[in-house]
């Protein structure tokens, strides 16, 4: 039987911005994606600084990472909130349920730009400029999957610009080691996104979306093992010219060791759950190489 217009059109019905709404559009609950944006700025000011970073520098980028992460997932939504209503894991999200307007999410949006660049103007001109690089490589990537067919690069991009800006915010100019790190972030983010694809893999090919996932096929295990094999060696390369200790180089092989299980482990087909296992635990990878890094300039 259908609802009569009133129930329809009732007030407690209607979009509202409210807190469980803006904490499930910015997943507030699952903060995965803001660690792995975090977790290669860290290893920059590591690098930088040779140790052990200036706090107020750590605070600043773990906030900034946060609000941008955050600003991310509500450009991504706005952009694919007609896609999303197609896709089993993603059609509840606010945006595609209709909970939320693209009014509310610009909005949000607003506000938090508004206080990522309030961090930003707390740290040296050069870091300023190259914001405004950020804010576009973010609003890019949305739209990366209708026209690359690994369009995980350019999430790489975008999150590997953090450590370009943490390095100047240390040293106030970019180095080779910043590039080294910028690199291993790309091969990364190809690496670990292409394994969370896996799970998207027939509702993409049914609307048209591109993914990695996708175009390597068969043969994404040998993709995510190259991506994975040569971020390992960039990190190598930035330790090798920052002269840091053997430790780091022993986390590097441990970490390398558990990425060649995951390569194998792709060579048969994964479950949705397994794949976001998988991916989640390279949050656990990027935190190794993080204590990593700092064991190995200090002891």
């Amino acid at each position: 039987m259908a609802e009569p217009v009133s129930e329809i059109l009732s007030p407690s019905r209607l979009p509202r911005l409210t807190w469980s709404n803006v904490s499930r559009l910015i997943r507030l609950s699952n903060q995965t994606g803001t660690w792995l944006l975090l977790l290669p700025t860290l290893w920059a000011l590591v690098f930088a600084a040779r140790g052990i970073p200036p706090w107020h520098l750590i605070v600043i980028f773990s906030l900034g990472s946060f609000l941008m992460r955050s600003a991310g997932v509500v450009l991504n939504d706005l952009a694919d909130r007609s896609y999303d209503r197609h896709v089993a894991r993603t059609q509840r999200r606010p945006l595609a349920s209709g909970e939320l307007t693209a009014r509310h999410a610009l909005i949000l949006l607003a506000i938090l730009l508004t206080l990522a660049a309030l961090l930003v103007f707390l740290l040296n001109v050069r870091t300023l400029l190259l914001s405004p690089i950020a804010l576009l490589l973010a609003a890019l990537y949305p739209f990366a999957k209708r026209i690359l067919h690994v369009p995980q690069a350019m999430l790489g991009i975008a999150f590997g610009w953090g450590t370009i800006m943490a390095w100047t915010a240390s040293r106030d100019t970019v180095e080779a080691p910043a590039w080294f790190i910028f690199g291993a972030t790309i091969c990364w983010a190809i690496g670990y996104d292409t394994i969370y694809a896996l799970q998207d893999q027939e509702d993409d090919r049914r609307i048209g979306v591109k993914s990695s996932a996708l175009f390597f096929g068969r043969s994404t295990w040998l993709a995510v093992g190259i991506a994975l094999a040569v971020m390992l060696m960039l990190l190598g390369m930035a330790g090798w010219i920052t002269q840091i200790g053997w430790i780091f180089y022993g986390v590097l092989a441990a970490t390398g060791l558990y990425c060649a299980k995951q390569v194998v482990e792709l060579r048969n087909p994964v479950q949705s759950a397994r794949a976001f296992h998988m991916f989640h635990e390279h949050v656990w990878l990027g935190s190794a190489i993080l204590v990593g890094s700092i064991a190995g300039f200090l002891l």
